[in-house]
This record gives C-alpha cells, structure tokens and sequence, in this order.
C-alpha cells in the first residue's frame, strides 16, 4: 500500500485527502483497526519520531501523548512511586511495575490528563497487555507502535465499539534526508532535522555551579527530545525521566515558560495530600475528576468546595486547597530541569523557572543578554548548558 485514502485534512470542507509515498514505494504503516485520519497521522507520525528517539538516546521503553501536533507529555520507562499512582489514577493496576512501557504510558498519559483527553498514543516497543488494559480505559483517539501482542491487540480492538485507531510501523523505516511540504500552492524544501541528543550536548556548562547529575542529563534529554516535536515557541519542564509541562506554540518565550510552570505546578500539586485524598462520589469518571482536581488546584471557573458546589463532586465538603499551602508545597521541589528550543532573551524566565524547582537548564545560547540569564542562575545557584542548536519545529 503506497496511499491510505482519508476521510477528510484537517476540516470536513478540505476534501480530497490522502497520505502517500511520493517514490512509490510501499507506506511504512499498517492499520489495523479504525480510519484515522489527516491529524490522527501528523499526530502519529510526529509523535513516534519523538518516542524512537527517546528510547534511543536512553535506552528506556518510552510513551508519548500527543495532541494537535504537541506532546502533553513524554515520558519513559521508570517504576512509579505509590503517590504517583494515586494521581495518576494507576494504583489499582497489577504488576504495573512488572512492564517499563507501562510504566512510561502510565507517567506520559498522567502528567497534563486535562490536556492528554482524546490523545494520539506513541510507544517506542512492541504494545503489551498491561499497556493496553491502562489505554483501554482512556479517552483516545489512537495509537501507534512498531508491534502489539495478541492480547494487547485484542484488548484494544474492543475500544470505541471496534473503531480505535491502531497503527503499527515498520522500526527500521528510515525517511530521505530532504522533506517538502506545500504552503499556498508553493513547496518548501528542507534537510530533515537529524540532530541527536546526547551527553556532549551538556558540555558547555556557562554558569559557576557545574553539577550535572546522571539524572539531571536524563531530564534535559527528556525536555530537548520533547522540544524537538513540540510546536514552537516552546519550553519544556522534565523530572524523573518525565516532560511535566510543556508550554507550546507561544509567540513569547515568557508565555511559554510559564505556561510550562504552570503546567508543572499542577502535576506536583496533584500529589498534595490534600488532592489525593479528595473524597469524589462513587461513579465519577477519570475524565469528571481530572476536571475538578484541575479546579480544586487553580480556582477555575468556579470554586468547588463551595456550598452548592462540592455536592456534585464529594461525599463531604473538603477544606480548600490554600495559596499559603500550595506556595509551602512548591518551595519544597527541586531538582526539576527545564529547556528551551531558543535562548532566553530576558532572566524573567529564569525567575520563573526558579518558582517551580527548576535547578537544571539547558537553551541554545546566543542572545546578548546571556551573561545576564547567567548571572540569575547563579544567583539561584542552578546549573545551566549552552547547547548551541535551535530546535523550532512547525
């Protein structure tokens, strides 16, 4: 199969659609269930780059949930810890521990759950059957990997009434080093972006603290991986081997990051005693608890502890979640990293980074004012690599 007719691009109106080999030569992709369609495939397509190039830089099975062309998350394979369960809404899998792609899934899918709802899924090993039971109960669109066990094929077979989308690529497809695209009738030509991200991308550590831990490395590759399929502006925060925020598409590299703290914020936050222990009714789905976890953290669009309010959710009415208590909780983190697709032009990204635990930091370099983002992560005492390579992707 050298084409794969679509329903319809990225609209209903914008008709005829299709994906294509222009060689001729045969797709690199089997569907195995479901039509996906015109940004289910950019989705998959961007999103299985992502995981093959985690999963080769450290060697960990790795899960990315995509949306709209970004990644909420990326994460890869590490047992999680019992709290991490609880919000992530795993803690009631068997031998989850048992499967690292699980466990990446599990942690990917978990970080923004607001933003993963009816994601794309991309996981860098062959789909098993402790993966597939966690996917089986989310709401996704779709699914791509180089392979699914049987039992894992037919758990996901059954979801959405028989029609979830399910891909299997070919691993060892390799694309031509040039790739075009069409703007306005007009083709755009370009070398594919093939930078890898390894340890000498850390070498060039500018500020006074040169600390750079093993995990500290992990979590930068992480964050730069991430970057390298997110769309631009971006900022990502990473922890654990784990993207926590990801701040996309922003014309203001502030914007970005703190949409990316903010995001970050909310994943610490959601391990707060006071949100696990959140007494929801008997029968609220994980999507309706997302929502209000969500709320109860950021004061939303309305306050759900209040009288008139917390009876829709809980069994009793919890004592809200305070400014004083969420400001002492998050002052406690650190070790977070945190990496940019483009140099900082102000420190007033570094003052924010600061506010959620970042120590770890790695841009391209290049403004002129990096001797005064230098100068803020010293103050701070972080750790900050000039990597020299740009990672804008649209």
């Amino acid at each position: 199969m050298n084409e794969f007719q679509l329903k319809y691009g990225c609209n209903p109106n914008q008709k005829p659609a299709r994906i294509m080999m222009e060689n001729g030569e045969e797709l690199p992709i089997k569907v195995l269930c479901g039509r996906p369609g015109y940004i289910n495939f950019l989705d998959a397509l961007n999103a299985w780059q992502l995981v093959s190039e985690l999963k080769e830089a450290l060697g960990l099975p790795a899960a990315t949930s995509f949306k709209h062309v970004s990644p909420t998350s990326a994460a890869v394979g590490i047992p999680l810890p019992a709290d991490l369960k609880r919000a992530c809404f795993v803690d009631d899998i068997e031998n989850l521990d048992d499967s690292l792609l699980a466990c990446a899934y599990a942690r990917a899918r978990g970080t923004d759950r607001m933003c993963s709802f009816g994601d794309f899924v991309a996981l860098s090993d062959v789909c098993d059957e402790t993966t597939a039971r966690l996917l089986a109960r989310e709401v996704s669109d779709g699914i791509i990997a180089p392979g699914y066990t049987e039992e894992a094929l037919a758990i996901l077979r059954g979801k959405r009434k028989g029609n979830y989308n399910i891909v299997e690529i070919d691993p060892a497809y390799r694309p031509a080093p040039i790739e075009r695209k069409q703007v306005y009738g007009i083709t755009f030509e370009q070398g594919r972006n093939d930078y890898r991200v390894t340890d000498e991308v850390f070498a060039n550590i500018v500020t006074a603290n040169k600390e750079l831990t093993p995990e500290a490395k992990r979590d930068l590759t992480v964050a730069l991986i991430t970057l390298k399929y997110t769309q631009s502006n971006s900022v990502c925060f990473a922890v654990d081997g784990q993207a926590i925020g990801v701040g996309a598409g922003q014309q203001s590299r502030i914007h970005c990051t703190r949409l990316a703290g903010g995001k970050a914020d909310t994943w610490q936050l959601r391990r707060h005693p006071k949100v696990l222990d959140l007494p929801f009714r008997e029968g609220m789905g994980r999507p309706d608890r997302d929502n209000v976890i969500d709320g109860y953290i950021n004061g939303n669009e309305e306050d759900v502890t209040a009288e008139g309010n917390w009876q829709k959710y809980f069994t009793r009415q919890p004592a809200p979640l305070t400014a004083e208590e969420k400001e002492a909780y998050l002052a406690s983190i650190d070790g977070v990293a945190c990496a940019s697709d483009a140099f900082f032009p102000f420190d007033d990204n570094i003052k924010r980074c600061r506010k959620s635990g970042v120590s770890f930091v790695a841009e391209p370099g290049g403004s002129i004012r990096d001797d005064i983002v230098i100068e803020r992560c010293n103050e701070f005492g972080m750790t900050m690599a000039f990597t020299g390579m740009r990672l804008f992707h649209h």
